[in-house]
């Protein structure tokens, strides 16, 4: 079955995600744990008439690589990086952690250098390549989702390989209703916030660029942002796991950041760069496989009855005029488990405890 499984993903992968044409080259990056989908890949690659090339990755070794690193160090990598997006049509990204705080004694002077340098090829990579990121399951995933690893990487594999093109169909009346909504307000315990989103290109997410997905987002107007938002799933990010992170907004700039824990590297994050204190996307997680956080974001901004609220680097696509080197995915989760919440679009309720009112909404709901 889980071979059945490996083949399903990567024919979804090759054949929807990133479309791959003759005679392109495509890019696997990839941990080693993750060797079964590899072989996989491409071999479906190949079918297709095109490149497969393989990078394998080792966190605690590009954490250490990281920890000594010098300025003059990561202007190198951009030019290894520039090379990847002029030789390479395709990118595959997959991820595969034991340890979420690999990267926690790498200094913020380094993360600061690797915001300064690396920015074109990731703008190409990200704007002007194909590319989708996925994360192959490991003990450490089945330990956070309290699950055996069997039944994780049963999860996880299902989940991967939803039908993407029925979560299409059944977004589309959302975008619609998006797309002629100016105000929206979020409420909630520790959130009431306000924002327009009006005139703003509205894009469904249905498994071109993350596996698993189910999301639909827009930039919102840079500044209309106000009020304040309390985040309830844990914020892996740079080697830190932040909790119930409370964000404060005056006309569009966060003025004030709050965590229970590593306060000042939490503040550090959002002196980034000005971008790092406006927001870049508003997303609707959709996906009715995804229920509870595990603190990886690729699963956790899809999860059914949440929202994220991102501040950092506004995508193209829905380019709001935010530009910055982070891009932080937020988590708020508000279905009744989690101490409930409402959407508001124009003053009208959309969204309750997680569930969507509106009839024409209502196949987004997850079944009972």
């Amino acid at each position: 079955m889980m071979e059945d499984k490996l083949k399903e993903l990567a024919k979804t992968i090759v054949n929807y995600s990133i479309k791959v044409q003759e005679k392109e080259n495509v890019l696997i990056t990839a941990p080693l744990i993750s060797k079964p989908l590899i072989k996989e890949l491409i071999k479906e690659i190949e079918e297709n008439g095109a490149h497969a090339f393989v990078k394998l990755t080792d966190n605690e070794i590009s954490a250490w690589l990281l920890e000594g690193s010098t300025e003059e160090r990561i202007k190198e990598q951009e030019k290894i990086l520039m090379h990847e997006v002029e030789t390479f049509q395709a990118f595959i990204n997959i991820s595969g952690s034991t340890n979420d705080y690999e990267a926690k004694n790498v200094s913020a002077t380094v993360h600061e250098f690797i915001a300064k340098h690396i920015k074109k090829s990731k703008d190409i990579r990200i704007n002007e390549r194909k590319w989708v990121l996925l994360r192959y399951p490991t003990e450490l995933d089945a330990h956070k989702a309290k699950m055996s690893t069997e039944d994780f990487t049963n999860f996880a594999f299902n989940v991967m390989t939803v039908d993407y093109l029925k979560l299409k169909k059944n977004i589309a009346p959302l975008k619609k209703l998006m797309e002629k909504t100016d105000k929206v307000r979020i409420k909630g315990p520790g959130t009431d916030l306000t924002f327009s989103i009006k005139d703003r290109p509205i894009i469904p997410c249905v498994g071109t660029h993350n596996i698993p997905d189910g999301e639909i987002y827009c930039a919102p107007v840079k500044d209309s942002v106000n009020g304040h938002i309390t985040y309830n799933t844990p914020s892996p990010y740079r080697g830190n796991v932040f909790n119930n992170i409370k964000l404060t907004f005056k006309n569009g700039k966060i003025v004030k950041v709050k965590a229970d824990n590593d306060q000042k590297v939490l503040e550090e994050i959002f002196d980034t760069d000005p971008g790092a204190r406006y927001i870049g996307e508003f997303s609707i997680g959709l996906n009715p496989e995804i229920k509870h956080p595990m603190g990886d974001i690729l699963y956790d901004e899809k999860i059914t009855g949440s929202i994220h609220f991102t501040p950092g680097q506004a995508y193209r696509d829905s380019y709001n005029g935010n530009d910055s080197s982070i891009h932080w995915d937020l988590v708020l989760i508000q279905r009744p488990e989690y101490g409930g919440g409402e959407i508001y679009f124009d003053d009208k309720l959309i969204r309750k405890d997680g569930i969507f009112i509106l009839e024409e909404l209502k196949a987004l709901n997850p079944k009972e």
